[in-house]
């Protein structure tokens, strides 16, 4: 009898489409979904042909994947089949992904890798410029806050301070959140590219006076000149204009941010802070007349050259500049791998361009060296990197035919190395880039009503449970959930489960 049930066919009706194969086919892979219903299930004498057929709410075109498994033991993934479908039926069938064949493998990661592309990226109101529907920005803000009901939580005690909190972080986090949130990102604009521009007008002479000329006698014959360069006030009193802006707008960040850890850990805001602080501490310290105080003001005035950094504020406000951030964090193996291949080009160009200029020049003269501009083995680093990058800015270069030689043999090899890694580092920005794109132009998606619990009925009952496989013509019943339903259905003719 086992071998005569093991030939028996069984069809399987899937979305509607039939698929027929052995009882023994579906037994070839043990604790998966078929198996357990080949071996639980028995053959029904009544039924047309002596073959069982059971019937599963599932997709038909990806089972027949699934069905090639059990015939061949080789699971390939359909590339006409969105990712995260077909991992949910591998998993309603009991099969596990590892089972995939390598050939399809990367086919299968692929949506794995476009969904943690997507979550680095934030909500899409962010990228769309769109407001929100009303009524939607409170709720958005409150699901970042942790906070599922907003209205619910106001009534509490707190409710006022929990209601305030996510408007007020929206509208300095989230640029695009409402029209006021959208007028603080333009002015935060605006003070970056005014405090930018100071900083680069500082330098220039014209804004420049010289005071404090002294001049002291040391012994009566050396004579020392001291000067102090004061910058315009005009540009000093832009710039505390912008840094007190900049520190309004940080410190309310601060005190409403929902996460004031994260918030801390954050690289921008880091940034923000140290690119505020060496104002206050000039200011605190202008008036001191020490040599302690000038030596630290001096200090200062050469620290405030990271005010530079607060250009990086832009990437709140434009996808691109976010895009590329992510493409050089997604690319840090790639760019340690072109470090490497470049510091290894350095060190063997480098030692071939000493020695070959010697030998070109005069072999067996020990002074060979001061005919050429390659010294020694570290003045030929700055050499071969400047070669291999193809810069060539022609302050050292071969003179014999033999260096001319070896830059050939650089300048070849710094193009090829370079090639290597690039394509990786373009293909990541375009992935990033199309995927921020896709999300930018997504539509906003409406409160879902939440269906109640799959009932016994329900095709999705028991989805997760592989010891009870739903079959059966007349509907989807879970075997062993309810042996008296099973019962019926024989003393009623069905097809038995």
């Amino acid at each position: 009898m086992g071998k005569l049930e093991d030939n028996e066919r069984v069809i399987l009706n899937v979305g509607g489409t039939r698929h027929e194969t052995y009882r023994s086919t579906l037994k070839t892979l043990p604790g998966t979904r078929l198996a357990l219903l080949a071996c639980e299930c028995r053959s029904d004498p009544r039924s047309n042909g002596g073959a069982s057929e059971f019937f599963f709410d599932r997709h038909p075109g990806v089972f027949a994947y699934v069905l090639n498994y059990y015939r061949t033991g080789k699971l390939h993934c359909p590339a006409d089949i969105c990712g995260p479908l077909f991992e949910e039926e591998l998993a309603f069938w009991g099969i596990d992904e590892t089972d995939v064949e390598p050939c399809c493998w990367m086919t299968y990661r692929q949506h794995r890798d476009a969904e943690e592309a997507l979550d680095i990226f934030e909500a899409p109101d962010l990228l769309t410029g769109e407001p929100p529907p009303d009524g939607d920005d409170d709720d958005l803000a409150a699901k970042r806050l942790g906070i599922e009901d907003v209205g619910a939580t106001a009534e509490g005690k707190g409710g006022r301070w929990r209601r305030l909190q996510p408007r007020v972080w929206a509208l300095f986090e989230d640029p695009y959140s409402s029209r006021a949130a959208r007028f603080i990102a333009f002015a935060s604009l605006f003070f970056i590219l005014v405090s930018i521009t100071t900083f680069c007008l500082e330098t220039h002479e014209a804004f420049n006076t010289i005071i404090n000329k002294t001049e002291q006698i040391i012994n009566g014959t050396e004579a020392v000149l001291q000067y102090e360069i004061e910058t315009d006030p005009a540009l000093t009193y832009v710039e505390g204009v912008c840094v007190v802006w900049f520190t309004f707008e940080f410190l309310v960040r601060v005190v409403f941010s929902p996460n004031k850890l994260e918030f801390i850990k954050n690289l921008l805001n880091i940034i923000d802070f140290v690119a505020i602080l060496p104002f206050y501490l000039e200011v605190g310290l202008s008036g001191l007349s020490s040599k302690a105080a000038k030596d630290v003001l001096g200090f200062l005035r050469v620290v405030r050259f990271v005010r530079i950094l607060r250009i990086f504020k832009l990437t709140r406000h434009f996808v691109g500049l976010r895009v590329l951030g992510h493409t050089l964090r997604a690319s840090t193996n790639e760019f340690l791998l072109l470090i490497i291949f470049l510091a290894l080009g350095v060190l063997i160009f480098a030692t071939m361009i000493y020695y070959a200029e010697r030998v070109g020049a005069q072999p067996n003269d020990p002074s060979a060296s001061e005919h050429t501009q390659f010294k020694n083995i570290p003045i030929g680093f700055w050499w071969a990197v400047v070669t291999m990058t193809t810069l060539g800015y022609g302050d050292m270069y071969p003179r014999t035919w033999s260096g001319m030689l070896v830059g050939a043999l650089c300048a070849l090899a710094g193009v090829l190395t370079i090639a290597m890694p690039v394509p990786v580092i373009v293909n990541n920005f375009g992935m990033y880039y199309s995927l921020a794109m896709a999300k930018q132009k997504l539509p906003r998606k409406r409160k879902k009503h939440i269906p109640p619990a799959p009932q016994a009925s329900s095709p999705t009952f028991c989805k997760t449970d592989l010891n009870m496989a739903c079959n059966s013509t007349q509907g989807d019943i879970c075997l062993g959930k309810d042996s008296q339903l099973m019962e019926h259905n024989r003393a009623s003719g069905r097809s038995p489960l």
